[in-house]
């Protein structure tokens, strides 16, 4: 689902008190307590406890297996040989400082998205191998304003955990990535460029049954499925005026977009029913419904006045309610929770040493 790629400067401190007489299991547990804690910054209420999961690279995208054991993630750490992002499988309780996970995709081209399948032993992501082995070029920035590219050589594959690919679920001309599966089990919603300008699909896990279900110009994506299954939520860039029109071309022609103006869309999983679910300003993005289906949480920099902070924020999907939840002065973004509901998984900028690695977080949620 393409990462906003954005540079970011913050010294964060971490510290904690330790008493080195006191070594009981109980000690020890609130210690590790207080260490996660610290992480969390003030007001950050919905965050019971928060530990860091990877520490180092770009790492975002971590999607839950349907029975919450394992994560599916994309990271470009270059400590763990790789060029550019490739999938890597962990397991629930698992963390990186000291060790490398597993890599299933097949470490060539670029991957993203990452889903698990609800048999819980194979996932789908888009790859751009069969174009390419080698790593495409990954512009960032466009007569002084950030892009991101959309690679025509993207198509979505399905894989096991030992990195096989099993099937090709896509192989229309152009661009098919951002799949995501139905918490029901039984859809996959994925953009595509396959009408020339990039929309909405959904289709079976096996691949049939294609439709089309966004047909507005403008780049509809990061889509995701409610709880239920019956609705998705989904970022949109569309523009109104003939100069945004203009540009919005210009830039699809050279498989590239501009995601600096994006607002959040809701509709039924068909399609019906559509309409804006915010009118923020900035970019508005990677969405993800709460477990009661009445709610999003979402990243956005609308509150910025220079591009950043991203923060992650919860509204009503009436359009009510807008509650910011993370007070961090870089980047947090990603948010995805565990399908029963008690976890959550980010990504973020936090406590880097005032770097730009991109780190996941997984914490504790409480209402």
């Amino acid at each position: 689902m393409n990462r906003l790629f954005i540079i970011l400067f913050l010294s964060i401190v971490i510290t904690s008190c330790k008493d080195e007489k006191k070594s009981s299991p109980e000690v020890v547990e609130n210690i590790e307590r207080s260490a996660t804690d610290s992480l969390i910054f003030p007001d950050e209420k919905h965050f019971k406890s928060l530990k860091q999961i990877t520490f180092g690279g770009d790492n975002a995208e971590a999607y839950w297996s349907f029975d919450d054991k394992q994560l599916v993630f994309q990271s470009n750490n270059p400590n763990w040989n790789v060029n550019c992002d490739q999938m890597f499988l962990m397991n629930a309780d698992d963390t990186f400082e000291d060790k490398i996970p597993p890599m299933i995709s097949t470490g060539k081209g670029r991957t993203t998205c990452a889903y698990f399948l609800p048999d819980n032993k194979h996932i789908v992501y888009a790859s751009t191998h069969l174009g390419d082995e080698a790593c495409p070029d990954a512009p960032l920035k466009k007569d002084g304003k950030y892009i991101w590219p959309i690679y025509d050589s993207y198509d979505i594959f399905v894989a096991d955990l030992e990195g096989n690919i099993t099937a090709q679920l896509t192989n229309e001309p152009g661009y098919d990535a951002e799949a995501t599966v139905s918490p029901q089990g039984d859809k996959i919603v994925f953009t595509s460029t396959r009408n020339g300008d990039l929309d909405l699909y959904t289709m079976n896990i096996d691949g049939s049954d294609v439709k089309q279900i966004t047909f507005e110009l403008g780049y509809d994506g990061g889509a995701f499925f409610s709880p239920n299954g019956s609705k998705l939520i989904f970022r949109s860039s569309r523009p109104k005026t003939d100069e945004e029109i203009a540009e919005y071309k210009s830039l699809l022609k050279e498989g590239l977009v501009q995601p600096t103006e994006m607002e959040l869309y809701i509709c039924n999983a068909d399609g019906s029913d559509l309409r804006q679910l915010t009118n923020l300003g900035n970019a508005n993005w990677s969405p993800f419904f709460l477990p009661d289906g009445e709610r999003v949480l979402f990243s956005s920099n609308f509150e910025a006045e220079r591009g950043f902070p991203f923060n992650l924020y919860i509204i009503g999907i009436d359009g009510k309610g807008l509650e910011r939840v993370t007070h961090s002065d870089t980047f947090d973004a990603f948010p995805v929770f565990s399908n029963d509901g008690k976890k959550l998984m980010f990504s973020s900028n936090r406590h880097n040493g005032g770097g730009h690695d991109t780190n996941l977080f997984v914490a504790e949620w409480q209402d």
